[in-house]
């Protein structure tokens, strides 16, 4: 019996978003290093012993990746390279968007995306084995924790032989250049620290302002989708009854009877529209 083949993208590459915006020199040579040097093998798979981040415990492990996880890893470090912030430290990128941008998601035949194969990558191997951090923060929108904050060491570095002196020393220029800025604006210069907070909290701010928005759009969309499933002449005359409210006798008047039927059925095509568009990802 053959072997079935129960990966999607056996050869996943990183692809940049669209508008690939000009990265600063030392990000674009760290992705250099990662190219020509095979982060998935190298002296630190067989000398570093995973660590549970949840238990502190030591966990058991194969020293070689499989190959399927290798080449996954592969592209999920030249993404995380092209997305990371040297003040911050930080990937100002979700799981789900270095996921869709390596070719490791997937869509179900229902329509479902899955994030399992980059999630298990970060979680089970990149995260244990120190290469980099993951912070959970709680949304006070949604009820639920917001996408991952992810965190590279000294150890990611390393994989493509990049010393934790070149990372500080591109860190202190980064922050040259910022505080350069700072000054040609009348704004007092910041330590890296102070950087480095500002850049986590701007990134927290970007993730509660994409799942608010998200969050209001899907729940127009079930709104949208409740009006439309019924008749249309029903629908109609439900968006007629929230125009009268909405709008003042005077500007009633105004639209007149064509303006108002005109309203109605842009009111309804929208709905239309609300009920079969997706939400767009994280940019």
């Amino acid at each position: 019996m053959l072997k079935r083949n129960y990966i999607n993208n056996p050869h996943p590459v990183f692809t940049p978003p669209k508008g690939n915006k000009n990265r600063p020199t030392f990000i674009r040579y760290a992705m250099k290093m990662a190219q020509e040097i095979d982060v998935a093998k190298g002296i630190l798979h067989y000398t570093i012993q995973p660590i549970d981040p949840k238990t502190g415990l030591y966990l058991h492990r194969e020293r070689q990746l499989n190959k399927h996880r290798a080449s996954a890893m592969r592209a999920m470090v030249q993404a995380m390279l092209y997305h990371f912030n040297l003040t911050s430290k930080i990937v100002q990128a979700s799981v789900e968007q270095l996921s869709d941008e390596c070719g490791l998601s997937t869509i179900s035949p229902a329509g479902n995306k899955s994030i399992t194969r980059a999630s298990r990558l970060i979680t089970q191997f990149m995260e244990p084995m120190g290469f980099l951090k993951c912070e959970k923060k709680w949304d006070p929108i949604l009820g639920n924790y917001m996408p991952k904050i992810i965190i590279l060491t000294p150890l990611f570095f390393m994989l493509f032989e990049v010393s934790n002196i070149k990372l500080q020393n591109a860190r202190s220029q980064q922050l040259g250049w910022i505080n350069k800025q700072l000054v040609e604006r009348g704004l007092k210069k910041i330590s890296l620290k102070e950087a480095q907070k500002k850049g986590r909290d701007n990134r927290i701010r970007g993730i509660l302002k994409y799942r608010e928005s998200r969050y209001t759009f899907l729940k127009k969309r079930r709104k949208a989708k409740k009006m439309f499933f019924l008749e249309e002449k029903i629908a109609k005359q439900k968006i007629l009854q929230f125009l009268v409210k909405e709008y003042s006798l005077p500007e009633l008047v105004k639209m007149g009877a064509e303006g108002l039927k005109n309203k109605i059925n842009v009111e309804y095509y929208y709905l239309k529209k609300l009920v079969t568009s997706p939400y767009p990802d994280i940019p």
